[in-house]
């Protein structure tokens, strides 16, 4: 059957990275992109740049800078989204949001345990990366369900990686909140699911990929170097990988694909040292 409703992508972490690649690869595909993002200043010429090409594609970039883990601005960008979905409305199309994808990266990066406690983990450091990274889906996802933005066919995605299960010294905090946000992915898709939404969740794993999220993890020359001797392919994964991965799941045919942990690494993670 064919689906003539009005797609959008609703992208949070939408200006680099995974998030970035995904957000033009749907424009190119039909998707209106409303992209949540936080950036500052010099920033900011990128964040245009990114919305120029999803207009090139002949699609439209509705892009909001905010914290996405705070509730008020939350409330405020579903707000914005509802007004445009009621123009579309208006001249007689059916909006709704067919892609969730969650590509949240901002967390601390410490251990747990220092000689000098305050180059430790403290509450507030924890929380907020647990708020940000994998809290935070949670919250979107209750408020677009309830909102009446999801609709059958909805799928939403939540970065992981497997970091979530491996140990990297100032990886422990962000590997924490990534066990909770699969965790989180695993019980929105069978809440999703009991109630009949026809809306599914899932985890996408992608290898190590050259992002501004990996340039800021200390140990990171030493994760690119095990990654591109591990990887049978010889190279790292590409966020072109992850969005084209994206692009086909969110396809028809696949809405029982749900709960899962889906790898996008070219066997990376189930390849040995």
């Amino acid at each position: 059957m064919t689906d003539d409703r009005e797609r959008w992508a609703l992208i949070l972490g939408a200006s680099s990275g995974m998030g970035e690649a995904s957000a033009l690869t749907l424009a190119a595909a039909g998707y209106r992109i409303c992209g949540i993002h936080l950036d500052f200043r010099a920033a900011l010429a990128h964040v245009e740049q990114v919305k120029a090409k999803i207009a090139a594609a002949g699609s439209e970039a509705l892009y909001l800078n905010m914290n996405a883990a705070d509730d008020d601005r939350r409330a405020t960008a579903l707000a914005t989204l509802r007004e445009r979905f009621d123009r579309s409305r208006a001249d007689g199309r059916h909006p709704y949001v067919r892609v969730v994808m969650h590509s949240l990266a901002f967390g601390s990066l410490i251990p747990f345990l220092a000689e000098d406690p305050k180059a430790g983990v403290d509450r507030k450091k924890m929380e907020m990366t647990q708020d940000v990274m994998a809290n935070s889906l949670v919250y979107w996802v209750q408020d677009l369900w309830g909102g009446g933005f999801l609709e059958p066919g909805s799928k939403i995605y939540a970065m992981t990686s497997e970091g979530s299960s491996r140990v990297v010294p100032s990886y422990g905090v962000v590997s924490s909140a990534k066990a909770a946000l699969e965790s989180h992915i695993r019980q929105l898709a069978m809440e999703l699911a009991k109630l009949g939404t026809g809306v599914t969740a899932n985890s996408i794993r992608a290898g190590v990929t050259l992002t501004p999220a990996l340039m800021k993890i200390p140990e990171k020359d030493a994760i690119i170097a095990s990654a591109t001797k591990r990887n049978p392919t010889g190279r790292m994964t590409t966020p072109q990988d992850v969005a084209n991965t994206i692009l086909a799941l969110s396809g028809e045919g696949t809405e029982f694909i749900n709960g899962e942990i889906i790898g996008v690494d070219g066997g990376e993670f189930v390849t040995g040292s």
